[in-house]
């Protein structure tokens, strides 16, 4: 299957990306996302101390959320201020 992979704030100037598309086995869930992508970019690879929200089709996401042909995966970095 093929997802697009939107990245928002501090995850896009790490990964140097905005968006890409990404193809997955079917029944990858958000989590599987999430590891083809730190193989792809050592920015997000565990340790790197990014830390990651996700939302599939502009709802915020779990880990182990199976991911659909044609999903939009947002990861979205933590906001803070006041």
């Amino acid at each position: 299957m093929q997802i697009k992979v939107l990245y928002f704030a501090a995850l896009a100037a790490a990964t140097g990306v905005r968006e890409q598309d990404l193809s997955l086995p079917d029944s990858a869930t958000v989590a599987d996302a999430l590891a083809c992508l730190a193989d792809e970019h050592a920015a997000l690879a565990q340790g790197r101390g990014l830390a990651v929200t996700a939302a599939v089709n502009l709802e915020y996401a779990a880990c182990d959320r199976v991911l659909s042909d044609g999903d939009v995966l947002a990861l979205i970095p933590p906001v803070s201020g006041g």
